[in-house]
């Protein structure tokens, strides 16, 4: 995003005329969406929302301290600028969809990234990464269910909060119904015996999803999360086709962020620092306070405490993708959008040096597997 329009084009202005002609933009925004909505069915079958996570205490209340505060922060970022009524950054998008965006962009954590720097540290079984995973996947899956919201009611045309409040519905009824159909043991020997065909048909299939929900005035990125619920999470056969269809996803991702990169820095004037500052601050003082404050009410050490808090805090790539749906939408002017993004990169690149920091003051969290279905306790 900063490398094609913003450095190339400071020493080479014509850049962008001569290596990506007007006739080569069209396919290669639509080549780097289609690698969007691809890797998102690995990331929607990655957040496992199965029963028995969710009946853990802990969970629930975690992702409300770290979700809920976070949100009402970016609500009111949101009002203050509708009130500021700047162009530039207030764009001309219902007031609704545009606050419920911001408050959105806050609150988010990116469970993709989260794992990763879970996996790498090890603390992928320790309790504050189970704690922290789990209540991100949370999170996510409402965040996503809300940006929904946002596009329908944003779309000019669409009926609103009614149409998305249709198509959730639907959305959540098929992928409850589909998981079922897969996880019969016919949809299992299929799978396991062609992995490679059935990639392609599930490759296929969420490409179709999102044009669907496009169609429907939602965006993309709800057919490919619907989709990925259907996955059954707790099947081993199942695994190999959806790491195949993400990981195509995966190469194709960048191209998305040059397709983006190029129309976001055209349009914009600039990144505007103070909204940039002013959201970064609020997003880490919500997210982090508010994930510390209920992890000590629910018992856990100081220490303990600040990890989950940090983890939670990273926003990565679920934010960027939601921000690049909203300016897609109209609803983010694209001076907004780089103020945002400087959010996700910042509150994501503090994560490891704040926990390597808790490391050296407080010392490493010893690793310990839980026994089968023991809950995580609130207090």
């Amino acid at each position: 995003m900063l490398l094609g329009p913003a450095v190339l084009g400071l020493a080479w202005p014509k850049a962008q005329s001569v290596l990506l002609p007007t006739d080569v933009l069209g396919p290669l925004r639509d080549l780097g969406h289609a690698g969007l909505v691809l890797f998102l069915v690995g990331v929607a079958h990655e957040l496992r929302l199965d029963a028995s996570r969710l009946r853990d205490r802990a969970v629930a209340w975690t992702a409300l301290g770290t979700f809920v505060p976070s949100l009402l922060v970016g609500a009111a970022l949101g009002g203050w600028l509708v009130w500021l009524d700047r162009p530039s950054l207030r764009g001309t998008a219902p007031t609704g969809a545009f606050v419920l965006l911001v408050a959105l962009a806050l609150a988010v954590s990116a469970v993709p990234v989260l794992a990763r720097v879970l996996a790498d540290r090890g603390l992928t079984a320790t309790r504050a990464g189970r704690l922290s995973l789990t209540s991100a996947a949370l999170v996510d899956a409402v965040a996503w269910l809300l940006l929904a919201v946002v596009i329908a009611i944003a779309t000019p045309g669409s009926k609103g909060a009614w149409t998305a409040a249709t198509v959730l519905a639907v959305g959540a009824l098929a992928a409850a119904l589909g998981r079922r159909l897969l996880r019969t043991p016919p949809a299992e020997r299929l799978c396991a015996r062609w992995p490679w065909p059935v990639a392609v048909v599930l490759g296929l299939w969420v490409l179709l999803a999102a044009d669907a929900a496009e169609s429907l005035g939602l965006t993309a990125i709800f057919g490919a999360f619907v989709v990925g619920l259907m996955i059954p999470p707790e099947s081993p056969h199942w695994d190999a086709p959806v790491r195949r269809v993400s990981t195509l996803g995966l190469w194709l991702v960048p191209v998305f962020f040059i397709a983006t990169g190029l129309r976001i820095w055209t349009a914009s004037g600039g990144i505007p620092w103070l909204v940039a500052i002013l959201a970064t601050a609020l997003a880490v003082l919500a997210k982090v306070g508010g994930g510390y404050a209920v992890s000590r009410l629910g018992g856990e050490g100081h220490a303990a405490a600040l990890r989950v808090a940090v983890l939670l805090n990273t926003r990565g790539l679920t934010e960027i993708v939601l921000l690049q749906a909203g300016y897609s939408a109209g609803v983010l002017t694209s001076g907004l959008y780089l103020a945002l993004l400087v959010t996700a990169v910042v509150t994501t690149s503090m994560t490891g040096p704040l926990l390597s920091l808790i490391d050296r003051r407080h010392g490493t969290e010893a690793t310990s597997a839980p026994r089968e279905n023991e809950p995580i306790a609130l207090g």
